[in-house]
């Protein structure tokens, strides 16, 4: 029991900028052993969110409502999803070779693309999350979150790394229990809302693998800011399958 609730917290450290006891260290492969802890992490940001998604919508306009919720996730994790997002359309959309489009994704300022990827990421949730009750809103925040933080659990497993060293080369060992226990969590998250929210989480897991094979073609794998730009991908997914759903 002590193991997984330091896997957990190293989980909780590497995806979110809560606070976790400052004691808490790990081995190297913690953070591959970790991995499977991913969409729980999601499903508390999803929590989280929540909370603000409804008290946010108690008193103001849901389209307010919305962005103040998404305010409070970019807070919560640092935007370290959409940081990597920013990267990856920048590096993908302005590198014509391999070497030319990781050095431009290890290049902290932002160009047109990932502008545009941004304004697009944050645009598309805003403007699904508006659409939605306060119920459907909140359940569609758990299964979003949870979905696409196996995703990021499912190209590690799947995957290959293509640096020799980066942020996330310590999960690249992840395997087939943690992706198995990922995806479990991330469905049974998904069942909240019946079929469609497991048609959710399907459409955000086939969408990370089409964008894995899109990394590998590009880079020979998949980098810390492709596992990034792939929450962001299976999370828009699943909230457009939602609100396509409950519309």
């Amino acid at each position: 029991m002590a193991l997984q609730v330091r896997l957990f917290l190293v989980a909780l450290r590497f995806l979110t900028r809560l606070p976790t006891p400052g004691r808490i260290g790990h081995e190297p492969d913690d953070l591959a052993r970790a991995s499977g802890y991913f969409p729980v992490v999601g499903l508390l940001l999803g929590a989280l969110a929540g909370a603000v998604w409804l008290g946010a919508g108690a008193v103001l306009p849901t389209p307010l409502a919305a962005g103040l919720t998404l305010s409070a996730l970019l807070l919560l994790t640092g935007a370290l999803h959409e940081d990597g997002l920013a990267d990856c359309c920048d590096g993908l959309g302005g590198g014509r070779s391999r070497e030319r489009a990781l050095e431009i994704m290890r290049d902290s300022r932002i160009g047109a693309y990932g502008a545009a990827g941004l304004a697009l990421s944050l645009g598309l949730r805003w403007a699904a999350l508006a659409g939605m009750s306060p119920l459907q809103g909140l359940i569609a925040l758990l299964i979003a979150l949870a979905g696409g933080r196996a995703a990021i659990v499912l190209i590690l497993a799947t995957g290959a790394y293509a640096r020799a060293e980066g942020l996330a080369s310590g999960a690249a060992s992840a395997g087939r229990r943690e992706c198995l226990i990922a995806v479990f969590v991330a469905l049974a998250a998904g069942a909240l809302a019946g079929l469609a929210g497991v048609c959710a989480v399907f459409a955000a897991l086939a969408a990370a693998r089409v964008w894995l094979a899109c990394l590998t073609r590009r880079l020979g794998g998949y980098t810390g800011d492709g596992l990034g730009a792939a929450e962001q991908l299976a999370q828009i997914v699943a909230f457009l399958v939602l609100a396509g759903a409950w519309r």
